[in-house]
């Protein structure tokens, strides 16, 4: 059986009026995502701003959700380029029985399949216990993962390579790998996906979608006719129009104005943004208090 299965929102970082990060209330926001419906939150994921965020704030938050009631919900991304400091941050997280990993390739260089093979041999030769997600999003690393590359990674490694994030879309209607999750990183996805095999959803916008996102997914594996799914996907294309990040922070600021802190070079939706984009969402029904559940 694979070891995740479900909805997971890529979880969002809270920060303070000085840019430092919000330790309580990026927690709460992850606890808040699953009481409205997720299975888990990926925290420090690109949603969670973590190419940007300080390392040392990374490990006061894995202190502190070390003993969080949610604790096996989370998975831990790595959100850094160098293999140091990503081995580093895993020997924090699990020495915290923190186990769970959303792993990206390196970004700015240009490598093959053999390269990324040795990148994540080398993790895993060092962090053994741990179990990774790997994260497919040629948008932002510049490096697609094939086919062969995930199958040989998954082959090599059962014990460790346990699935994969896959916002390329490349993925997840070719990949079969016993006991392997394969989660597309979109909502528009996610039906589609489950009737292809796919273990669920990793997506930004689920910290906004959670709660339609699980009724997909619930009445899925219910055999339930789906009423909500058009909904859902129309929900996750506006916010495609926009930076998903600045888009999601400019939605939640309506419930703590402390949601338009982000880290530069990030910004909030402009006025015009704004308007537009909770002017599509009203007409498709959806608002803030509409996302949260009952």
């Amino acid at each position: 059986m694979s070891l995740l299965k479900g909805i997971y929102a890529a979880s969002m970082s809270v920060l303070n009026d000085d840019l430092t990060l919000n330790i309580d209330k990026t927690i709460e926001h992850s606890e808040m995502v699953i009481e409205n419906g997720c299975h888990g939150a990926a925290i420090f994921g690109s949603t969670g701003q973590a190419q940007l965020i300080p390392v040392a704030e990374k490990i006061k938050l894995l202190n502190k959700i070390s003993t969080n009631k949610y604790k096996d919900n989370f998975i831990i991304g790595t959100g850094l380029n160098s293999l140091g400091e990503i081995i580093n941050l895993m020997k924090v997280a699990t020495s915290l029985d923190l186990e769970k990993f959303l792993i990206m390739p390196p970004a700015f260089y240009k490598y093959s399949d053999e390269d990324v093979f040795n990148f994540y041999s080398r993790i895993v030769e060092s962090i053994p216990n741990a179990k990774i997600v790997l994260y497919n999003f040629e948008k932002l690393c510049g490096y697609k993962f094939s086919v062969e590359c995930v199958e040989k990674l998954a082959k090599n490694f059962p014990d460790q390579i346990v699935g994969v994030k896959d916002s390329s879309y490349n993925l997840f209607e070719n990949l079969k790998i016993d006991n392997f999750s394969v989660m597309p990183g979109s909502e528009t996805k996610l039906l589609k996906g489950l009737g292809l095999g796919c273990s669920g959803i990793i997506t930004a916008t689920c910290n906004a979608t959670s709660k339609l996102a699980r009724k997909v997914y619930d009445d899925f594996n219910d055999g339930k006719e789906q009423e909500v799914n058009t909904n859902l996907c129309d929900v996750r294309g506006t916010f495609e129009k926009y930076n998903l990040i600045s888009g999601l922070h400019t939605f939640f600021k309506h419930k703590d104005s402390i949601y338009e802190n982000l880290l530069p070079p990030l910004r909030i939706l402009n006025k015009e943004e704004e308007f537009d984009l909770l002017n599509k969402l009203e007409k498709l029904d959806f608002s803030f208090k509409s996302s949260m559940a009952a």
